[in-house]
């Protein structure tokens, strides 16, 4: 038995990356998913976002699980995308038990540079997408008596970071969002959590912007950024992690192990909240 048999997931940004890790982890555990991502470039999002390909890349490893996949193309800036998504979901599977709210973008400006549509990019995908992407889903719960929602996060929305505030402000946003939904939901039995990853190797973060804060100077390279992610973290062994690490957690919050645990915000960070800035004398192996 897995520890989601009969569960119906939904999870946005599901296309690749976390949501490929969250998508492929519950199916493994026994549950039907619900994917919605773009599959049209982000502008303001200095890397390549989701694609058609990836979509369906994901849709078969869930089938590989022995699951059922429903791939919807649909944008969390959008009420009706999410209502949609929703509708069709319910539609294919007749229930949604989970909401992994994780769809989220990433990049750098310092805030005096930024333009406003890049501002607004960001809390728009990143914050006012988990809203949109809950309200949508949250009265099919509310009318069951049941449900788990599970946000992204980041150690950013514990923590400030150089040249990034857009993305900060959307971090600390979605937790403040989070308790919000545990406290008005908890009378409804539905549970709400938020996960906090430390640096993880995806997409958003392969990229020269990336490359580069993490080798300190322009011109950075992938290696550079390995490095960097040992310093970020403090366990021994521990550069950039996989998103498994990410679905490992989600999978605990939304099944029956966490079914008291409500309103948390969990850092899965190697520890990189125990620091005082970076780790100067990592231990990599």
């Amino acid at each position: 038995m897995g520890l989601l048999d009969g569960k119906v997931a939904l999870i946005t940004g599901g296309a690749r990356g976390q949501g490929r890790a969250h998508a492929v982890t519950s199916a493994r555990e026994g549950a039907d998913v619900i994917l919605v991502d773009i599959t049209e470039p982000v502008e303001t999002a200095p890397y390549r976002t989701a694609t058609a390909d990836d979509m369906a890349e994901t849709v078969e490893l869930v089938e590989k699980q022995g699951r059922r996949a429903l791939a919807v193309t649909g944008d969390v800036r959008s009420q009706a995308d999410m209502d949609s998504a929703v509708e069709r979901g319910l539609a294919e599977f007749g229930k949604i038990d989970i909401l992994i709210a994780n769809a989220g973008i990433w990049g750098l400006k310092p805030f005096w540079e930024m333009d406003e549509r890049t501002w607004n990019e960001m809390i728009d995908i990143n914050l006012s997408g988990v809203y949109r992407s809950a309200r949508a889903v949250v009265p099919h719960m509310m009318e069951r008596q049941t449900g788990s929602i599970v946000i992204t996060s980041s150690v950013n929305g514990l923590e400030p970071g150089v040249g990034y505030a857009h993305y900060v402000a959307s971090k600390h946003g979605v937790i403040g969002l989070m308790r919000n939904l545990a406290l008005e939901l908890a009378p409804y039995g539905i549970r709400a959590n938020a996960i906090c990853p430390g640096a993880i190797d995806t997409p958003m973060t392969d990229h020269q912007g990336a490359y580069d804060l993490f080798a300190g100077h322009e011109g950075g390279t992938r290696e550079d950024r390995e490095q960097g992610g040992y310093s970020f973290h403090a366990l021994k062994g521990c550069g950039f992690l996989s998103p498994q690490v990410i679905a490992d957690t989600a999978l605990y919050l939304n099944s029956d192990l966490a079914a008291t645990v409500t309103g948390v915000a969990i850092p899965v960070d190697a520890g990189h909240m125990l620091l005082t800035g970076t780790n100067p004398n990592p231990v990599k192996s």
